[in-house]
Parts: structure tokens; sequence; C-alpha cells
């Protein structure tokens, strides 16, 4: 059995997420495929304070490119792109819809099983069904016929609401794109998606091929990291990876620290797969990036113990309300909490931070150039960096060198 060090495994990890090549001059439609598909999935988030997440990976790996030619691409009604529970609600390639058959219908005999709603709602959901067969693909507000019928202090969702997402997550209506933010509901033939939704593969062929793609997704994982992936149980994980060792197709590592309990964590990879000599990269990586979004993978890869605090009341954050992790070459030396102040003209640093008391001036030299690239990207003038971090005053004096 091979042995990584952790630095190669770091190395083949963000290889495999695209981080081992330059930003091309020129980024068009091929180019955002091309980051999509090597991603497999990309998380949709509602969050804007800096940017809509779905964004972010992208110009990570690729830098400043037209925002409006992705949605174009990802949106588009009948194009090669949908959305489904792939890991969260992500964006997904149209021609796997197949090997999501088997949730569709595990998550329809559950919710149908273990929530009364589904059951006492019925007739709703086919009221629905036969309003999107009448009228074609539509928004929630579309279909609401009364839109004060909210319920719940949090997300306050209407019947409507609840109704097309149960119906959404059995496959029984599909996004048709997006209109702003807000999902598109449609019927599958009307998206160009009905050839392909009755197709079944069966439970453990899909399955394999979702725990093939995370492996080569990943560059190297543990179990845990490689059922994440696609949100897989465990178990399952676990078969389709023998099956898959056993087939060569993907072979058993150990990986220099990854242990539980004193324990070495089984890892795997593609094999024969190259590990780059250095990483050259600088990026702002979303909280819904791959490479941070498992937070167990992140504290054992990097060493980046990492909690989104958008959730957290304002006196309890300490790094702040949206703070991204900044990747330099082969680590994560800090952290920067973005917003966007449009009405200013302006991307607010509002704080930045140096992991475990590292060199802040050459954390600062390193994403200054980034953050300068972030604002023009967002049409933003300039770039204003309140005093609160360790790595804020070395951030404004790189800024202004700049």
């Amino acid at each position: 059995m091979d042995r990584l060090s952790a630095a190669a495994a770091r190395r083949l990890a963000l290889s495999a997420q695209g981080f081992d090549r330059a930003h091309p001059p020129a980024v068009g439609p091929r180019q955002l495929s091309a980051v999509v598909d090597r991603l497999g999935v990309l998380q949709l988030d509602s969050v804007s304070v800096f940017a809509r997440s779905h964004y972010l990976p992208l110009f990570a790996r690729l830098g400043a490119y037209d925002r409006d030619a992705l949605d174009r691409l990802i949106f588009a009604r009948s194009g090669r792109y949908t959305e489904y529970w792939a890991h969260e609600a992500a964006i997904i390639r149209r021609d796997d819809w197949p090997l999501w058959h088997w949730k569709r219908e595990a998550l329809r005999e559950r919710f149908t099983r273990t929530r009364p709603w589904v059951r006492e709602n019925a007739p709703l959901m086919q009221w629905l069904l036969a309003e999107l067969a009448e009228k074609g693909p539509l928004t929630v507000a579309e279909v609401e016929h009364d839109a004060t019928v909210r319920r719940g202090p949090w997300w306050g969702w209407s019947d409507v609401k609840e109704g097309l997402e149960y119906l959404f997550a059995f496959g029984d209506v599909v996004s048709g794109g997006r209109r702003g933010f807000s999902r598109v509901y449609a019927l599958p033939e009307q998206v160009g998606l009905g050839s392909l939704h009755h197709v079944e593969v069966p439970r453990a062929e899909a399955q394999r091929e979702l725990v093939l793609r995370s492996v080569r997704a990943l560059g190297v994982g543990t179990v845990g990291d490689i059922a994440d992936y696609h949100r897989l149980k465990i178990a399952p994980t676990q078969a389709a990876l023998r099956d898959l060792v056993e087939a060569g197709a993907v072979e058993q590592v150990a990986v220099e620290g990854w242990e539980r309990g004193g324990r070495a964590l089984p890892a795997f990879r593609i094999p024969g797969t190259r590990i780059p000599r250095r990483i050259e990269a600088t990026a702002l990586l979303s909280p819904f990036d791959p490479v941070v979004w498992n937070r167990d993978r992140a504290l054992r890869m990097f060493g980046f113990h990492y909690r989104i605090e958008i959730y957290t009341p304002a006196p309890k954050r300490v790094y702040g309300y949206y703070s991204l992790p900044v990747l330099v070459d082969d680590a994560l030396p800090g952290r920067i909490d973005l917003k966007s102040d449009r009405a200013a003209g302006v991307l607010r640093v509002q704080s930045a931070w140096v992991e475990n008391h590292g060199d802040a001036g050459a954390l600062a030299e390193r994403v200054a150039p980034v953050l300068r690239a972030a604002a023009a990207w967002q049409g933003l003038t300039d770039v204003v960096v309140a005093d609160r971090g360790d790595a804020s005053a070395a951030v404004r004096a790189a800024l202004d060198r700049g």
C-alpha cells in the first residue's frame, strides 16, 4: 500500500480540484463547463453578501469571468445542466439525471411514510402538477394564489412552496432554471428531461459511479470524505469502494497524519494519478467550495478549523459574517470577511486574519491582487479594509502599495 505525505495529499487534492493550472487568458462557456464538470456538483446558496456561492468556485479557479454567462449556461431551461439534491441543492449535468433515480424514489418512500404533510396534502400536490401542465414552468410566486399563507418563523414557506419542494425531491417536478435566484419549477418533459426521467440505473451501480466520481474529484479521501461529496451513506460507500478496489479502478493508500483514535484512516485515490510537485495558486474560497465544505476534512488536511458564522448572532462571531478561507499554494493561511457594498461602489474587507500567528505580511502580499481582481469582477471601484483582525493592517498596506 502506498503512503502519501500530508503535503502530497494536499497537492493531489488541490490538483483534482483544478488548482494545478494558471488562470486562462480568456474565459468562455468551454472553460466554465470544464470547471463545473470537473467539480461534478456546484452547490447553490442564497447568501449574496459578497457574491452568490455558485459564482465563487469558478472565480477561484478561472479568475474574472462573466457571471451572466455562467447563469445562462447552468440555468438554461433545456441546456447541459439541471439541479438536484446531489450534495445540497446543486447544479449537476443533465445527462447524470438517471444516476439519481434511486434517491428520488428513496425520498418519495421515506417522506410519504414519515411526514404526515405529504399524505395529507396529496390533493394539493396533484393540483400543482396540473397547474404546471396547464401553464408551463412557474416560480412559487407565480403559482401561489394566496401569498399571505405563510408558516414558520424562519423560512415562512407556504403550502405551495412546501408541495413543490417535495415534488422536486421526488423528481415529479424539476428545475426549469432560475429567475433572479428563484427556482422555476417544471415538469420533466417541459425542459427536455422526459426521455431521461424514467431511466433507472440500479441503485448499487449508480452509487458505485458516484463514489468513483467522488474519488476523482477529491484526489484522495477517506470513506467519510467520499460519502459526503454526494451525500451518500457510509455503508453503500464502503461497498462501492470494495468493488472499485477489486476492479482496479480505485486503490487504497495511507496518508500521513490521517488518524482517528490512534488508528490510521483508510484513504482512496485513482491509481496512477499524477501528484504535482507544487501548487501555485491564490484564491478566495466559498464556504461551499468542495475544498472546504467538509469541515472535518479541511481540519485534517489543512489544519484549518472552519465554521461559517452567518447563522451565529453578531456578538458571538469570531471571524465575521461571511469569512472566506484564503488558499495560498497548498495551504489555508488566512481568512477574510468580505462584503460587496454596491451602494458605495467598494469591496469591504470587514476583517482579515492570519492562521496560527503566521506571517500576515506574506499573506497580504498574495491576497491583495486577488482582492483587487474580485472588486473589479464585482463592478466595484475600490477595496476598503476595516481595522478588525490580526492581518487587516497588512492587507491595507499591501493594497495601498499596489
